[in-house]
């Protein structure tokens, strides 16, 4: 099994101004004339941390991580405002022309798959290749099977939990009640929502229970901009057309991918990647047997770290990396 790089600090920061109120955090590690590669984070609303780095070789690639608006070290924490799919894809444009790069690999999982595949889609010529874990491709199922009734039946213990903020008469719509509770004045109902929201995805993303995992998303900083924005982009549908991931793979058709799914994602069902893979004839479905929806799992970490590896090798005419 491969593991992850060990951790490195960042060789640059970068504080980006785009749409007021907000500013951008960006930091790049690695080789400075490696091959560029972005890491989308998921959520969203999730933010970037050390472990963000930690997939790639740094002797080959150049590390782009960003906050995406509104969460981690980019502010205003938690801010809806400006807040929507075409931005992110705007911002992900400003970085790149920022850092002066003209084309890069995308690395994105759950979330980061999705904002990952509408920027290609509307960027193609900037694209290298796309690596994808957990795919979400936010279709009204995807979002109706973990937030009103799919989960909830497998894991009806933790959706106790996740529910107990909203009151019964509320809960035929519980992606709507939630957002009354995290957009109202009530700082501690919203924080109770937030921490409900945040903890319920935490404990579903692993096929075994990992406390660290539930840690992190119970963090009250974390769990305040991931329920948040995660719930403001999910009652607009994310900001997308019908359809339109798979409606536009055409455009981007042409480019390598490789898809990592854990067989037992109960958060985004491997039928998410299934469909995917089906609509890019030019990608590798790699399916984990042993995982869930977690990057941290080691199967997924596994094949991450082994595709980052091959794509390098792809993109730079290296020899196979069994081969060395």
């Amino acid at each position: 099994m491969q593991t992850l790089y060990p951790e490195i600090k960042p060789y640059a920061r970068h504080e980006l101004a785009v749409e007021e109120p907000h500013v951008l955090y960006v930091d790049e590690s690695g080789s400075p004339d490696g091959l560029p590669v972005l890491f989308v984070h998921g959520g969203p609303g999730g933010g970037c941390d050390a472990i963000s780095r930690r997939f790639f070789d740094p002797s080959l690639y150049r590390i782009i991580t960003f906050d995406q608006r509104g969460c981690g070290r980019s502010t205003p924490h938690a801010s809806l405002e400006n807040n929507t799919t075409a931005h992110l894809i705007a911002d992900m444009q400003r970085i790149r022309e920022h850092l002066g790069i003209d084309k890069w690999v995308l690395f994105g999982g759950s979330w980061g798959s999705t904002l990952s595949l509408a920027y290609a889609q509307a960027f193609p010529e900037h694209v290298h290749a796309l690596i994808l874990r957990g795919i979400f491709l936010c279709r009204p199922e995807d979002l109706s099977w973990f937030y009103q009734e799919g989960a909830s039946r497998l894991f009806p213990d933790y959706w106790q939990d996740f529910v107990a903020p909203i009151p019964p008469e509320e809960r035929d719509d519980l992606m709507q009640a939630f957002y009354r509770r995290l957009t109202g004045s009530d700082q501690i109902a919203q924080m109770h929502a937030a921490k409900a929201w945040s903890c319920w995805e935490g404990r579903t993303a692993t096929l075994r229970p990992n406390p660290n995992v539930v840690e992190r998303f119970a963090d009250p900083h974390r769990a305040l901009s991931m329920a948040r924005i995660e719930c403001h982009y999910f009652v607009n549908q994310a900001f997308l057309e019908p359809d339109q991931l798979l409606r536009d793979m055409p455009k981007i058709a042409h480019l390598p991918g490789i898809i990592v799914h854990g067989r037992y994602d109960a958060i985004c069902p491997l039928d998410n990647a299934w469909a995917l893979h089906q609509a890019w004839p030019n990608s590798e479905l790699q399916i984990i047997r042993d995982a869930g929806h977690s990057a941290a799992e080691v199967g997924i970490a596994d094949a991450l770290v082994r595709a980052t590896g091959e794509i390098a090798h792809r993109l730079l005419d290296l020899p196979p990396a069994d081969a060395e």
